[in-house]
């Protein structure tokens, strides 16, 4: 039975068929995929999970759904709840669906916001991109609607809680906007980087209230941050603007940066123990390698780049795509390179990590299923669904939720649950 009501100015419809009632909603399985790359934020699945690494049409799907609107944000596993962010551009609706993990049914959809969306964003680039995050009780999307971004909590029911313009987003290229929101505690940090106005700042999940804000004003940037616990403290991680900056995820306050990469990325940065890596972009390539301790010392680099994608750290080796699907293994304390292989792209999706295997997804929908070997690359499997690939793989319980789309970049979606 549809139900529709208002909340500070913002019109919801959603659906309830049945009663909602999580027994453990205050505490994430560990297993669960709660938000950008997973739960490590490293790209890896929990420890344990073994997926499928052949599927079709017709092999190893549990169950297919369709997707309204469009999107590019990963599926964010919770419990039994999925949950998808997607825009109607017809309609000019900004939307939070929900589906029952179980079978793919659609338990309900929110309509965050009511017409303004930009009118010029890149053609590769959706209304909504950003991946959802949820810590057990509420969900946390963040949309660019007009020229401003706004940060949203809603209940695992789909009510919206709060509401708050987290401050605007003026980008010098009509690119649109992508950056995912990161969980810290008690707070939800989102950032938006321009010239001028730029910042990344912390929210608290309760009401929304802002607890810290850093200016972020040195170029237009895309990528999402990441709180680590590197070099022996946690860290809040973020590459663009010519640099690779830490920042205490508590207060904001810089801890350290180091010139680096390009003044544009997309990817999201990765780690291991005191290094931290990042790739980019545009105007120029560069993937770097730097210790977190606040040295600044630069490791090695090279002239490659991952543009849009985030890399992928396994047991002392740096494994990425690049946006031609150009797959490269770099040893992660030299740089020095271990193989290149093309594959076939173009590629936006990042890989992730499962069952000792790499899962690449490129923007035919095709999946690379490839060992982490740096002797070699070896593929297991090459996996196709849908005709476009543009959101990354989530893993939980052995099972992979992919988003794709028929009839090429914007046609018809679907979200998929693969399984044995």
């Amino acid at each position: 039975m549809p139900y529709t009501f208002a909340m500070n100015g913002v019109s919801l419809n959603f659906f309830r068929s049945g009663l909602f009632w999580f027994a453990s909603v205050f505490s994430c399985l560990a297993s669960d995929w709660q938000e950008w790359r997973g739960p490590t934020r490293n790209g890896h699945a929990a420890t344990g999970e073994n997926p499928p690494t052949q599927w079709s049409e017709t092999k190893n799907i549990k169950w297919k759904t369709p997707v309204p609107g469009r999107g590019h944000s990963s599926p964010t596993v919770i419990e039994n709840q999925i949950i998808l962010t997607t825009a109607d551009e017809q309609a000019q609706t900004q939307m939070v669906l929900s589906f029952d993990r179980n079978n793919g049914r659609q338990q309900w959809q929110t309509v965050v916001h009511q017409g303004n969306l930009p009118e010029r964003i890149h053609k590769k680039n959706t209304h909504a991109s950003p991946t959802a995050t949820c810590d057990g009780e509420k969900i946390f999307v963040v949309f660019f609607n007009s020229t401003d971004v706004y940060l949203t909590a809603l209940n695992r029911e789909g009510a919206i809680l709060w509401q708050v313009k987290t401050g605007e987003f003026h980008s010098k290229y009509p690119f649109g906007f992508a950056a995912s929101p990161v969980l810290y505690k008690d707070s939800v940090i989102v950032t938006s980087e321009y010239e001028e106005g730029g910042y990344i700042a912390a929210f608290r999940k309760s009401d929304g209230s802002e607890i810290w804000r850093t200016p972020r004003t040195a170029g237009t940037s895309y990528s999402s941050p990441v709180v680590a616990r590197v070099a022996g403290k946690e860290q809040l991680l973020i590459s663009g603007q010519s640099r690779l900056s830490s920042y205490d995820p508590a207060n904001g306050r810089e801890l350290w940066h180091a010139s680096g990469s390009s003044p544009a990325t997309c990817g999201t940065m990765v780690w291991s123990g005191d290094t931290v890596f990042a790739s980019g972009g545009f105007p120029n390539k560069e993937t770097i390698a730097i210790r977190a301790d606040g040295s600044g010392e630069v490791l090695w680099k090279n002239g490659e780049k991952c543009y849009e994608q985030s890399m992928l750290y396994v047991d002392g080796f740096l494994y990425a795509l690049n946006d031609g699907g150009i797959a490269f293994c770099w040893n992660a304390t030299t740089g020095e390179e271990m193989w290149k292989v093309r594959l076939r792209g173009p590629v936006s999706a990042s890989p992730v990590y499962a069952g000792g295997k790499i899962y690449a997804v490129n923007e035919q929908g095709t999946c690379f299923v490839f060992h982490p070997d740096p002797s070699g690359y070896r593929e297991t499997a090459r996996n196709q669904l849908g005709e476009s690939g543009f959101a990354s793989p989530s893993i939980v319980d052995n099972r992979i939720y992919i988003r794709t789309a028929f009839h090429g970049q914007g046609g018809e979606e679907f979200l998929y649950c693969i399984g044995e």
